[in-house]
């Protein structure tokens, strides 16, 4: 049976929200401090698989103009063996209609050899072409690795500074976010992933909205200082809360 959430004053729902941000807010600094790293190492693994897998193919292809010049060579030399036996047979001919006829065949197979010596030519360049296709792209391959490596080690170094510290701001906003109710939750998880800062709480400073800036009109204000209701900014959407209720003194606001 699933436990039942205690039914918190909305005072005690806006300093909850304001406690999860503060823990929330640290873990976006710890991520800002690892900044387009994870990004990186990303692309750096997928340029390195696209580069393989090009490799892979251009060596495909190169098996592909081998079995090319392989089959072309089988018709040179039958065609080689054809012109040797039409050659002879022209020794043994008993009129010229029979030596005609044997001329032309040679000159056919002629023609076959030739032809079949340029498509061998031509698969042999293509084979070499992709060659060196193969050796840019290996050397391009083994630049993005060490980058890579480079990459993850910087970031492993960074991750490995703060790993106990995230881990352990996680805890505690999971624990911080089973006090909260589901629908409040979700609203503030709505709020912080379309602000730019990740703020989806600010408190009311120099009378104006701690994430917009926006002024509040005095009545909207008085409003925020009674806890009756949650409140936000009709500017920007943040939730207010009044910073005396988290602690924060009007001298502490204004050098906010």
């Amino acid at each position: 049976m699933a436990t039942q959430k205690k039914e918190l004053t909305v005072e005690e729902k806006l300093k909850a929200l304001y406690d999860l941000q503060q823990k929330l807010s640290e873990i976006d600094a710890i991520k800002t401090l690892r900044g387009e790293l994870p990004q990186e190492v990303q692309d750096l693994e997928d340029e390195i698989a696209g580069l393989q897998t090009r490799v892979a193919k251009y060596q495909d292809e190169i098996a592909a103009q081998k079995d090319e010049i392989a089959r072309h060579n089988d018709i040179k030399q039958q065609s080689e063996a054809m012109i040797e036996k039409y050659t002879a047979d022209q020794d043994n001919v008993r009129n010229n209609r029979e030596y005609d006829y044997l001329t032309k065949e040679i000159e056919y197979q002629t023609l076959n050899i030739e032809l079949a010596e340029k498509k061998m030519n031509e698969a042999a360049r293509h084979a070499e072409a992709l060659e060196a296709e193969i050796q840019k792209a290996k050397e391009m391959c083994a630049d993005r690795e060490h980058a890579l490596e480079e990459k993850k080690s910087e970031l492993n170094e960074i991750v490995s500074e703060n790993k106990q510290k995230e881990e352990t701001l996680r805890e505690k906003a999971k624990k911080q976010e089973n006090k909260i109710e589901e629908r409040l939750l979700t609203a503030f998880k709505r709020i912080r992933k379309n602000t730019r800062n990740g703020l989806g709480i600010v408190v009311v400073q120099r009378n104006a909205c701690g994430g917009c800036f926006n002024r509040i009109p005095a009545q909207r204000q008085m409003e925020i200082k009674m806890h009756k209701k949650v409140i936000v900014c009709e500017y920007c959407g943040r939730i207010l809360i009044d910073p005396e209720l988290v602690g924060i003194t009007p001298e502490d606001a204004k050098n906010k």
